[in-house]
């Protein structure tokens, strides 16, 4: 009797002590679940013509903890990617751990002016955000999360965010490099995820030289080093826009304020990359292992790997609302313009843009969007080894670390996964959606182009037409927490493609390729709230 009065009063106690406590305070725990089903065939590159379909299905599973206090804000998501049966056993994780963390911050308040008990009032509000976490501005075309990627996108960073009279303000850093260890001395970084082995230019398999990208036969992490006409060896890819590292370090600032229904905000984004130097190891007995060194092989290597190479893009983006959707019906135009100098990743000058024009008219549950995108690239009538232009600078635009599956086709043909074109791209689209509670249809249809030519092995130039694609979406929201997707997508590609992609260099290569790809997919998101409590009718 006496054991059962003390433990409920142990309990009252707890429940007393915890809802003092969650009212000061706010706790979040929401989950995702989501598979993905897709049969592809042609998706992001032309298969050969005679190429049969693949298909399998992907999950992501992801917990996202969330804590608010008054000046203190907690996020973390914890995530698992795989494809199913990529470990090829029911019963070990051979294939290697697929857990990891996508974000893990802080965020703490500097100045409010609502909060009476904070000293500092120069502006409105001010907080700093430290750690992992998404960067997400404006349509996501440079900056955004790739959420369509079911690994998604994040950085590790600071940033500082502020709000004064209407202006909108954020200033990020980031600083990257490999390891804490004792012994490690200078800033070099190797900008990318390794395989620990990797095989020499006579195909002997030794352990990857530290310091080292190794250069292999078609980038193949299996195949052997070779000294000239090789490719990257990653374990993955360090980014979108086939890019060839990651990079170091960047500065970033956004800018916006609306001002009635006009909306403008500025971007200032300056990524630094690691320099390297061609380099080998190895022996004539054993082979040689080829390949880009950023990180010094000891006291005799005098190259400055400390230095880095600096690429700048800065724009502005501009958004205005006509009217209502229920009226005469709403109209929103875009507009945007960025420029970009300073150095690739190789070295290169570079002197590129990119802008794009936008009117969506919506009317009830119908929405109808125009649009037009120019991307610059290299001339290939007048290049060096279709990459450098006549003035010796690089005109190809990179759209940095943004969500390209949004914007320029769901097949991914363009600044995602695959090679870009070196001659840039043109972007003529129109879209079509119609809304209801729980279901939305939508189709888009896309023009592809060069923006300038490139050319075939002997140097004749090839056609700036690409092709056109269209995309069927449906999205059903099935209840609260479950949202059921189907999309389907057809490439119809000239013979121009293969060359813009750099699959082909000859007519007789590219006369290999289906000219036509397919692409079928079924997704089911469910993201359930633990905390949620269905609201009971008072009788």
């Amino acid at each position: 009797m006496k054991k059962s009065y003390i433990s409920k009063l142990a309990l009252v106690l707890i429940l007393g002590v915890y809802t003092q406590f969650v009212a000061k305070a706010q706790f979040t725990l929401q989950g995702q679940m989501r598979t993905r089903t897709e049969v592809r065939n042609g998706l992001g590159n032309l298969v050969a013509n005679d190429a049969k379909s693949a298909a399998f299905t992907s999950q992501r599973t992801r917990l996202n903890f969330g804590y608010k206090w008054d000046r203190v804000t907690f996020g973390a998501a914890i995530q698992d990617v795989r494809v199913w049966g990529q470990d090829a056993s029911s019963i070990s994780n051979g294939d290697g751990l697929k857990l990891m963390l996508h974000e893990g911050w802080a965020e703490v308040t500097l100045a409010n002016k609502a909060d009476t008990t904070i000293k500092f009032k120069l502006v409105d509000l001010l907080s700093i955000k430290i750690g992992r976490q998404e960067l997400i501005y404006d349509d996501v075309r440079l900056i955004g999360n790739l959420d369509w990627l079911q690994q998604g996108r994040r950085h590790d960073m600071v940033l500082l965010k502020g709000v004064h009279h209407g202006w909108q303000f954020d200033i990020g850093l980031a600083y990257n490099q490999n390891s804490d260890a004792f012994g490690v001395t200078g800033t070099g970084y190797v900008p990318a995820n390794l395989s620990a082995t990797t095989r020499t230019s006579t195909g002997v398999l030794v352990p990857t030289p530290a310091g080292i990208i190794p250069l292999t036969v078609g980038g193949g992490i299996g195949a052997n080093s070779v000294k000239t006409g090789g490719a990257l060896a990653w374990v993955n890819p360090p980014s979108t826009n086939g890019a060839s590292q990651d990079y170091q370090s960047f500065k970033s600032v956004y800018i916006s304020r609306k001002f009635n229904q006009t909306k403008f905000s500025g971007l200032f984004f300056q990524d630094d990359f690691s320099a390297y130097r061609l380099d080998s190891v190895g022996s004539a007995s054993t082979g040689y292992v080829y390949g880009r060194r950023f990180v010094s092989s000891g006291a005799s290597d005098v190259f400055d790997y400390s230095q880095s190479r600096s690429r700048t893009t800065y724009g502005l983006m501009i958004n205005h609302t006509i009217g209502n959707a229920s009226g005469f019906g709403k109209i929103a135009l875009q507009g945007a313009y960025y420029g970009q100098t300073g150095k690739d990743r190789e070295g290169n000058d570079m002197d590129a843009y990119h802008y794009t024009l936008a009117a969506t008219y919506q009317k009830s549950r119908w929405a109808f969007t125009l649009g037009y995108d120019v991307l610059s690239g290299n001339d290939g009538s007048s290049a060096t080894n279709n990459y450098k232009g006549s003035s010796g600078k690089n005109n190809r635009f990179d759209p940095l670390y943004g969500t390209p599956h949004k914007h320029w086709g769901y097949m991914d043909y363009f600044y995602v996964g695959t090679n870009s074109p070196a001659g840039g791209l043109n972007n003529g689209y129109f879209k079509a959606k119609y809304t209801t509670n729980v279901l939305t249809v939508g189709a888009d249809f896309h023009t592809f182009a060069l923006n300038k030519a490139t050319t075939k092995a002997d140097g004749t130039l090839v056609g700036t037409d690409l092709g056109n694609e269209i995309d069927f979406t449906l999205n059903y929201n099935m209840n609260k927490f479950t949202n059921l997707e189907l999309g389907y997508s057809v490439m119809m590609a000239t013979a121009n493609m293969p060359f813009a992609k750099g699959q082909a260099t000859t007519d007789v290569a590219a006369a290999s390729f289906n000219k036509t790809g397919t692409w079928f997919y079924a997704m089911i998101n469910i993201r359930p709230d633990f905390f949620y409590a269905k609201p009971v009718a008072i009788k």
